[in-house]
């Protein structure tokens, strides 16, 4: 189970593709988070290749990709816990490697697999943590905040995987910090406190903290990402907000629709006479249409010329089909190698953390 670990106590732990930049800032702020050209190598395996990325200030920014992607590698050089073999890393301007005492006092860090004693409580953790800053935040606040209160007096062993996930960010927040990196948050919860931790995290953006989101989780990314790069095999391939990523898949709509059986006949012969339709297929009891932007309108008004109601449904886009779009296979989260759609992708070097 994943839980916060601040930084002064975390031991210092491919593809052959140009990386996809992520550098540019919507409003041209200068960058709470920036990285230029990182590329990091465990012998012969390239874990990180030419990965840039800046996030503005109060962003929630996502490093989406599969296990193995090279995420956490990332983010371990942003933290300071491990040295990049080229590259620049700046925490609001500081190095995380030339300077590591003024990123410990603005860098909140959650990171995977790290643990407390099964008998600490989350107050005698919350209290532990604080101890390592100069100024650190009001635990009653941050207890409150992420709906920890009732349990301050249980011990780590007895929470759940919520409430250890809930006690993760605020250890993460314990320093005050005004940039928190949380990886893969959300990994083992039910859908119900999956949802619930997103809630959470949307509450500490609201509170000012600039978020660098590192996660597997298409949905997880798509919910709560300003802006975001997909990573595969060590490179950026996909920068942008996950609407823009998501329209720049393919600008057509599809449409599902359902019509009464001896309207079938008729609906078909319509659909095949407008302009905003570019296919029409039929899937089991459906009609599946493919068409323009306009396509839903176009259809809905021509079929209210002649008194059909179809019941419709839209089918939308989503990032795994950028993920799809940009590498060739499907998506696989725990870092195996899907179906290959498309052989214009070069070989990689291995996998990466």
């Amino acid at each position: 189970m994943t839980t916060a670990h601040p930084v002064p106590s975390v031991p210092p732990a491919s593809s052959t593709a140009r990386s996809r930049s992520a550098r540019t800032l919507p409003d041209g702020a200068a960058p709470a988070i920036e990285v230029v050209a990182l590329r990091k190598a465990y012998g012969s395996n390239v874990a990180v290749r030419d990965v840039s990325l800046a996030v503005g200030p109060g962003e929630i920014f996502g490093i989406l990709g599969p296990n193995g992607a090279g995420k956490t590698t990332t983010v371990e050089c942003l933290a300071g816990l491990r040295q990049a073999d080229s590259g620049t890393v700046r925490i609001l301007g500081r190095d995380p490697q030339k300077d590591p005492a003024s990123v410990r006092e603005l860098l909140g860090v959650q990171l995977q697999e790290a643990e407390l004693n099964d008998r600490m409580t989350v107050a005698e953790a919350l209290r532990l943590y604080a101890s390592f800053y100069e100024s650190p935040a009001d635990t009653s606040e941050l207890l409150d905040l992420l709906d920890l209160t009732p349990h301050r007096d249980q011990q780590f062993a007895r929470l759940s995987g919520g409430q250890k996930q809930r006690l993760s960010i605020a250890l993460a927040l314990v320093g005050n910090p005004q940039v928190a990196i949380l990886d893969e948050l959300t990994t083992g919860l039910d859908p119900q406190a999956r949802r619930a931790t997103w809630e959470l995290v949307e509450r500490v953006r609201d509170r000012g903290v600039t978020i660098l989101l590192v996660t597997h989780f298409m949905d997880e990314a798509e919910r709560l990402c300003d802006r975001l790069v997909i990573i595969d095999q060590g490179v950026v391939v996909a920068a942008g907000s996950p609407a823009e990523l998501i329209e720049s898949v393919d600008a057509t709509r599809v449409l599902r629709l359902r019509v009464e059986p001896h309207e079938e006949a008729d609906v078909l012969e319509i659909l095949a006479g407008l302009a905003d339709v570019q296919a029409v297929t039929r899937e089991g009891h459906e009609i599946e249409v493919t068409g323009t932007r306009r396509v839903l309108p176009a259809v809905v008004l021509a079929l209210a010329e002649v008194d059909v109601v179809p019941d419709v449904r839209t089918v939308t886009r989503s990032l795994e089909d950028v993920f799809v779009h940009v590498t060739g296979r499907t998506y696989d989260h725990t870092g195996a190698t899907g179906p290959t759609l498309t052989d214009d992708r070069s070989d990689t070097e291995g996998a990466a953390r």
